[in-house]
């Protein structure tokens, strides 16, 4: 697999006082359409319209996720996305540290069992970064490990009950933002905010955390604060990673997508 070539970016401007804060993204199967999610619990279901290979076009709907503790403000960050094959939602929270599943964007939130480590995660720096496998097991990632030093702990869930089977190298000031599983290799989104803006970068490693490969390593100022990655297949000889940016909800910020191709 060699290094990931730019294919474009497309500057997304919404409407309302609830647009931006994406997070999370996964592109569905047509390659057109997708799902992602944001700081403030919405859906965001839309469709990407491509002139050729680069994105001209974004539309997208807006719906409140139905959340068990919907009172509490605390507890909407959501962070994370992952789809089963068989279209069940799971999300991943960061100010309630979670990973919480739907069956489907009208469907109430459905609390799942935690690991121990949870609880004790740093707040506004948990659960990123979630994923799903061909076997239907997630994973998820917190932001920070806690120490610069210290690896990422990658978290797994097996139907029944969440392990640790692995961590993955921390390198350099990058955080985990994001996450995605693509014929069996995981895919991991990390920003490092520079103070006067982000680069972001992209590794792939196998589901044990072996064999790295940087993808993608940007220079300060390239992109904005890219926090939701998909990888699909685009032709067959052809991979494409799709990322979303977070605004925060600041007009100093832009919604971004951002492509990148790999030819293997």
């Amino acid at each position: 697999m060699t290094e990931a070539s730019f294919v474009g970016a497309y500057h997304w401007m919404g409407q309302g006082t609830e647009f931006g804060g994406f997070s999370s993204l996964a592109i569905l199967d047509d390659g057109q359409s997708f799902l992602a999610t944001t700081d403030r619990g919405y859906w965001a279901s839309g469709r990407l319209q491509r002139d050729g290979t680069e994105i001209v076009d974004v539309s997208a709907n807006l719906r409140k996720m139905v959340l068990a503790d919907g009172s509490n403000q605390f507890s909407t960050d959501a962070e994370g996305l992952a789809i089963s094959d068989n279209g069940q939602l799971f999300v991943s929270f960061e100010g309630q540290h979670r990973v919480s599943s739907f069956g489907d964007q009208t469907q109430t939130e459905q609390a799942m069992p935690v690991h121990r480590d949870f609880e004790g995660l740093q707040n506004n720096s948990s659960l990123e970064a979630l994923a799903i496998d061909d076997l239907g097991r997630l994973y998820t990632i917190p932001e920070r490990s806690g120490l610069r030093t210290r690896p990422f702990p990658v978290y797994r869930f097996d139907g029944t009950m969440w392990s640790q089977p692995f961590s993955i190298p921390r390198r350099k000031g990058h955080l985990i933002v994001g996450a995605d599983i693509f014929e069996d290799r995981l895919y991991v989104l990390e920003r490092d905010f520079m103070g006067i803006g982000f680069r972001s970068r992209v590794r792939a490693f196998d589901l044990n955390g072996e064999n790295e490969v940087t993808l993608i390593d940007s220079q300060i100022l390239t992109h904005d604060n890219l926090e939701g990655i998909s990888v699909w297949r685009d032709s067959p000889e052809t991979l494409r990673i799709t990322m979303l940016s977070d605004n925060n909800f600041r007009s100093l910020q832009r919604t971004e997508f951002v492509e990148y191709r790999i030819n293997d």
